[in-house]
């Protein structure tokens, strides 16, 4: 599942760049997402292989801060990401004929530095106040990666304080770009309805539906995990939950997204067959020069 994750992704990213074609700001943000992807997976992935292979299942308290601290910020960025693909789709089916002036290539660069800066103040504000808290003698954490629940299992102090805000930053990263989503896709299906054509009914919605099964796998599981983070009722099942959007989610997304799509598949047969063609100099040598003497014989 890993090199899966990491050959869809790192496809995804080089299809999208080395295709023209394909420079639309709806592959400028799968791009980003790809690049998110990858850097969340390499970030939880290797280290729990290696202990499953090793069977040396032990992590230094720095290193436990910096995985938290760049899970929460993948996390945060991917969510606000989501969202303006949301948006992206909005303007595209609700407003097409406002499209390339509205989603011009300025405002989708100052959109994804957004959701990548996005990140970074919460990262930084949780990760820094968790352990900054007297630890228990237990040093055992319940997870296969450092994340805020099974860590803070492990505080003795008063948590409430901390609890609270992590309420308040699970709303703002995950609920409200739901929130902002599903408006769109209300608007969404709202045009797709009073389309006259059933072919451009059919093409819209499918447009949308890879975006919209991604949108609730993760934003479910990841809101699922972290809205009550010392909820009793996840502390035996949240490996699984976890599980889900750490490797599952970053593994379907290539495939989902974009690896049965037409367009896609047209650039890659493209780029390859391209690369394949110059490598045969003679053969086309070969057919330029009959095309030549034809033209000559004319």
């Amino acid at each position: 599942m890993f090199l899966i994750t990491m050959a869809g992704n790192f496809l995804i990213i080089f299809v999208a760049t080395a295709d023209p074609a394909l420079h639309t700001p709806m592959y400028y943000f799968l791009k980003n997402l790809a690049l998110i992807e990858i850097c969340f997976t390499l970030n939880i992935v290797p280290k729990t292989l290696m202990d499953l292979l090793l069977e040396r299942k032990f992590i230094s308290f720095s290193a436990c801060a910096l995985q938290l601290c760049f899970v929460i910020f993948f996390v945060t960025s991917e969510c606000f990401l989501l969202s303006a693909m949301a948006y992206d789709r909005y303007v595209a089916i609700c407003h097409p004929l406002h499209y390339t002036t509205r989603m011009n290539r300025r405002l989708c660069f100052h959109m994804v530095i957004a959701c990548w800066v996005a990140g970074i103040p919460f990262s930084a504000g949780l990760t820094g106040w968790l352990f900054s808290y007297h630890f228990c003698d237990s040093k055992e954490i319940e997870h296969f990666f450092c994340d805020i629940a099974p860590v803070l299992d492990l505080v003795c102090s008063d948590t409430y304080s901390f609890e609270l805000l992590v309420f308040i930053a699970t709303v703002t990263i995950v609920l409200i770009p739901f929130i902002l989503i599903a408006a769109s896709y209300i608007q969404i299906i709202r045009t797709i309805l009073q389309m006259p054509s059933s072919e451009g009914r059919h093409k819209a919605f499918f447009t949308c539906l890879a975006h919209l099964v991604v949108v609730i796998l993760f934003y479910c599981t990841t809101g699922l995990v972290h809205l009550k983070p010392r909820s009793r009722l996840l502390v035996k099942s949240r490996k699984l939950v976890a599980l889900s959007y750490t490797v599952v989610t970053p593994m379907l997304n290539p495939i989902i997204y974009s690896l049965r799509n037409k367009e896609v598949k047209h650039a890659l047969r493209k780029i390859f067959g391209r690369r394949q063609f110059s490598k045969t100099p003679m053969h086309r040598g070969f057919h330029l020069f009959s095309k030549s003497c034809s033209n000559f014989k004319d």
